[in-house]
């Protein structure tokens, strides 16, 4: 396999990063937009709003900060990196799960006002949370040589 530099793995990294964010931010708005459809009237739509950043903020500066540190070090070490390894190969299986679980939770909350609200929390959250901890990426100078 062809050897990378550390600096190619951590801009593929953050770019992983903030395509999840961007990508979950656009997904929950959708659920929300489909929950307003339904019951326009009702007011939950404002707490997932609030609820998911809230909660995300706290994801991402105590668990996806020191994730992301943890793997930019993980690189770092990296004699000669690879471009599969920007990440440890179970996180690869972690992500697809993850992904898979958040779309059949999406098909299954269709119709449903309060799933879809539910739904559109943790899509926020985690969106927030990967976003928030992307400031490790620039506060490690990780896009320099």
């Amino acid at each position: 396999m062809i050897t990378v530099s550390t600096r190619t793995l951590n801009i593929l990294a953050a770019f992983v990063w903030y395509v999840g964010g961007i990508v979950l931010l656009i997904k929950g708005s959708t659920l929300l937009l489909e929950a307003h459809i339904l019951r326009s009237e009702m007011y939950w739509i404002w707490i997932a709003i609030v609820a998911g950043p809230c909660f995300g903020s706290l994801k991402g500066k105590f668990i996806f900060s020191k994730s992301c540190q943890n793997n930019l070090a993980r690189i770092r070490s990296l004699d000669q990196p690879k471009a599969w390894q920007i990440f440890r190969p179970w996180f690869f299986v972690f992500l697809a799960a993850m992904i898979a679980t958040g779309a059949t939770l999406s098909r299954l909350a269709h119709g449903s006002y309060y799933f879809l609200i539910g739904v559109a929390i943790l899509d926020f959250s985690i969106a927030i949370a990967l976003l928030w901890s992307s400031n490790i990426f620039w506060k490690q100078k990780a896009f320099v040589k």
